[in-house]
């Protein structure tokens, strides 16, 4: 089991990880305390399936009138 260094960083606490456990790619994780244990995970990606079906509900919203021509405006 490897170990992790604690410090503080301004008025927060903050965990350097090890280089084995280095988070690739990602700025921020998520983070969740279930009992004693404090669990790091990376943001979960949306899948290209959720993707396509989030895109589908917006077919549901009505058409919307366009009006035919631009209003004229009084010059200054």
């Amino acid at each position: 089991m490897q170990t992790a260094k604690l410090f503080t960083n301004g008025r927060s606490q903050a965990v350097r990880l090890p280089k084995a456990f280095r988070f690739e790619g990602v700025s921020e994780v998520q983070i969740e305390r279930e009992g004693d244990n404090v669990i790091l995970r990376p943001p979960k990606r949306p899948s290209i399936e959720r993707l396509i079906s989030a895109l589908d509900e917006f077919e549901a919203f009505p058409e919307r009138e366009q009006p035919q021509h631009a209003q004229q405006r009084e010059p200054w």
